[in-house]
This record gives C-alpha cells, sequence and structure tokens, in this order.
C-alpha cells in the first residue's frame, strides 16, 4: 500500500515545489513507484516536470470533486519514470466547492484509496497556506515532510505549523507523524544558517533530515527546462542532495 507524503509549509518561497518535484524524481530513480499530486493552484509542480498545466483534460480539480475516477487525472510521464496529476488555477474554485462539500476535510483521502495500492509513493505538494486543500492533504496523508530554510522567521512559521499537526492528529487523522524537517537553500557559509539549523536539531532531534538541500544553480534552472534537476543535471549539487534524501526516507521505512 502506498505511503502518501504531504510537502508543506504556509510559507512561500522555501522550496516545497521544488522538493516535491525532485524527491519524486530521486524516488523513482531508486526503482519506486511515484505519484506526484499538485494541489497548488499555480501548478508549478506539473510545468516543473514538463506538462502544460492549462492543456491537461483533467487535473486535481477533478480529482477532489471526482468528475472523472481518480485513475483518469494521472499523467504518466515515462521520460521522467513517475506519474502526476497536474494542478492549474481550477484550483482555486475547487477550495470554494469544498466549503460545501460533505465529508470536505476528506475528499482526497476517499479518493486515494482505489489507487494508492499502484505506488509506493504519493507526494502531494501543497499550496502556501493552511487552506481547505492543505487540509485535505493532510488528513489524505500518512506523513507531513516540511522543507524550510534557515532564516529566523522560519520557525516561527514553523510553530503554527506543527500547531496545525497536532490539531489534525487530535481529530481527523490521529495516524498523521512528522516524517522529517528539511533544510532547504542552506548556506553553510552563513552564521544565521548554522544557528538556526542547531536549534532545529536542538528541538527537533532525529526529526530534521541530515540531507540539507543547498542553493544551487542548477536546481533554480531546472524548472525552466521542465524537468527535475536529476534529469537535467545529475551530476549538480542539487541533484546529489535530492538522491540522497530519497535514501534517507526509504532506509527510514526499513528501519
Amino acid at each position: 500500500m502506498g505511503k502518501i507524503i504531504a510537502v508543506t509549509n504556509q510559507k512561500g518561497g522555501v522550496g516545497k515545489t521544488t522538493t516535491s518535484v525532485n524527491l519524486t524524481a530521486s524516488l523513482a530513480a531508486a526503482k519506486r513507484r511515484v505519484l506526484l499530486i499538485d494541489l497548488d493552484p499555480q501548478g508549478n509542480a506539473a510545468m516543473g516536470c514538463g506538462i502544460d498545466k492549462q492543456k491537461v483534460s483533467h487535473s486535481s480539480y477533478d480529482l477532489l470533486l471526482e468528475t472523472v475516477p481518480a485513475s483518469e487525472t494521472i499523467i504518466n510521464v515515462p521520460e521522467l519514470g513517475f506519474a502526476v496529476v497536474a494542478g492549474n488555477s481550477d484550483l482555486t474554485a475547487a477550495e470554494v466547492h469544498l466549503m460545501q462539500a460533505d465529508r470536505r476535510e476528506r475528499r482526497l483521502a476517499d479518493v486515494l484509496l482505489p489507487i494508492k495500492s499502484q505506488f509506493d509513493y504519493i507526494l502531494i505538494d501543497c499550496p502556501p497556506s493552511l487552506n481547505m486543500l492543505t487540509l485535505n492533504a493532510m488528513v489524505a496523508a500518512n506523513s507531513v515532510l516540511i522543507p524550510m530554510q534557515c532564516e529566523y522567521y522560519a520557525l516561527e512559521g514553523l510553530s503554527a505549523l506543527m500547531s496545525t499537526l497536532k490539531s489534525i492528529q487530535n481529530s481527523v487523522n490521529p495516524e498523521l507523524y512528522l516524517e522529517g524537517i528539511l533544510r532547504t537553500m542552506y548556506d553553510d557559509r552563513s552564521r544565521l544558517t548554522k544557528d538556526v539549523s542547531e536549534q532545529l536539531v536542538e528541538y527537533f532531534g532525529n526529526k530534521v533530515f541530515r540531507t540539507c538541500i543547498p542553493r544551487n544553480i542548477r536546481l533554480a534552472e531546472a524548472p525552466s527546462h521542465g524537468l527535475p534537476v536529476l534529469n537535467y543535471d545529475k551530476t549538480s549539487r542539487g541533484a546529489v542532495a535530492y538522491i540522497a534524501l530519497a535514501g534517507e526516507l526509504i532506509r527510514k521505512e526499513k528501519n
């Protein structure tokens, strides 16, 4: 049965979509069956996989509102080795429809049930806010992966996200747990980066991934080519870091 991981942080610009796309590609390179669900109305995860978000027949809007069977929303991308459910601006309307729907916070969990076993991992790229879409992702998920920059304001946002996680555990998804915190855009020359990093490890211990994702020009360039960094430049520091992260995730499963 596939493991569902919500990649979330209500703060924008922390490398959430970059992590969703590149961790998906790295898990696929490790011969895992992976589905990436783009739940962000910006649709950047789909674009980062070379998919034209405006031309897809069915998107994650259709997945959430069950306008077609879940299987019809899945786009296989054989050259990348994984599958994608694309997101686009229709998701803004989906959020409005969900507010009036039955089991509104469980819609994603319900629709993923029939296809879950087809994948080893399902990664969900969440929007940068704690809205109904993010809530659906966290209710459907087994675990939450939080990418964050090592800067002062990020710690404040993290504490709000941990409160949300706890309230979801106490109400609609008691099995949900923190997969880990991923330090992104990591600059080991910065004193602030090191200080915040040390605070994270002190507070969260082994819930902080050992892998840090560095600032890397190849990582920044890859989306404009519609490719994960692994397919754009597999020798780059960014590609090597995400391969290491996938390895860390897979080893955790075995322990």
